[in-house]
């Protein structure tokens, strides 16, 4: 069964039709992200892995992912 999600949009979401922004629905144990312009496809993910990415974009350590 599908829960439907109640999406956010972005706060810098880009000016004219309002369609280039991200969107972000929650739930207790998740996160759910996807593109205004492609809502079909969503990343899901927990609040941690994006706690630590966050922390490494405001930090400037961000790395390049390990082949």
């Amino acid at each position: 069964m599908n829960t439907p999600y109640t999406w956010q949009k972005s706060s810098f979401s880009g000016g004219g039709e309002g369609n280039a922004c991200v969107e972000l629905a929650s739930t207790p144990a998740a996160l759910h992200l996807r593109e205004s312009d492609a809502p079909g496809t969503v990343l899901t993910t927990t609040p941690a892995p994006v706690s630590h990415l966050l922390r490494a974009i405001r930090t400037g350590t961000v790395t390049a992912p390990r082949a």
